[in-house]
């Protein structure tokens, strides 16, 4: 495994979380601040804007049950709630009262319910405000890529199967297409995304991660409720060549976002 994966895991420890042991990184001072990443890898997505943050902040993040160096059990059915319960373990397992939160990608689904658990006093801490990057909050107008497609919306045996057969050159175009022509991904950080994918056999189990994409359908009149009727300052910092949720999105919602 790529040398700097190695040292950002051995940045973080592990705790138990119903019967699953759940990757974590807690690091800097000054306001708190709850980092979500998203969809496939980890935590290490936020690297090269790490040293920044612990500067002003005490960042808090940790890998999605099933991703990255948390545990990847098989027979399991990943959901949003879950998601949402670990969060809410982990800010007590922290001991902090409130936090800002700073969300990607699959975080931003989960931020989502985490507002619509606010207006219904179902968190156990205080939101103080939320950053959205590009991530599929209007599912009206989020394009997902054809692999997301097909691992999400396929029977179980052939997501499992599809899954099996991602290979590496695959990955790379996936991730080439997300990014702008100017902010290529090198090749480095391609084999690290593919060491993260693969650790613990992650890989075979991506297919039920991906389901959860189209599982935004269920509760879009209420995330979208929760984003109109909080009063948790909200932020919108938008890729705009991202063809998932780029400047498209922006547009036909009506975001005043950064770009």
């Amino acid at each position: 495994m790529d040398k700097e994966v190695v040292a950002w895991k051995n940045k973080g420890r592990t705790v138990e979380v119903n019967g699953h042991q759940v990757f974590y990184i807690k690091e800097g001072s000054g306001p708190n601040l709850l980092i979500l990443h998203g969809y496939p890898f980890n935590t290490f997505e936020w690297k090269s804007v790490w040293k920044n943050l612990v500067k002003d902040y005490t960042v808090f993040t940790f890998d999605y049950l099933g991703m990255g160096f948390s545990d990847k059990p098989k027979e399991h059915e990943y959901s949003f709630h879950e998601h949402c319960e670990i969060v809410n373990f982990l800010i007590e397992f922290w001991g902090i009262k409130q936090t800002h939160i700073l969300s990607h990608d699959l975080g931003v689904s989960i931020v989502q319910e985490l507002l619509a658990r606010d207006l219904a006093s179902q968190n156990c801490f205080k939101i103080q405000s939320v950053v959205f990057m590009n991530g599929g909050l209007f599912m009206d107008s989020y394009k997902p890529r054809m692999i997301q497609r097909l691992l999400s919306q396929s029977p179980k045996p052939i997501g499992r199967l599809l899954s099996k057969l991602l290979t590496k050159k695959k990955l790379e175009k996936s991730i080439q297409s997300v990014f702008a022509a100017y902010t290529q991904p090198t090749d480095k950080l391609i084999n690290q995304f593919w060491d993260i994918l693969n650790y613990n056999d992650g890989k075979s189990i991506a297919y039920l991660i991906g389901r959860l994409v189209f599982d935004k359908l269920n509760h879009q009149e209420r995330w979208i409720s929760a984003m109109q009727n909080t009063k948790i300052p909200m932020c919108f910092i938008n890729g705009p060549f991202d063809p998932n949720s780029g400047i498209h999105m922006a547009k036909k919602n009506n975001l005043n976002g950064i770009n």
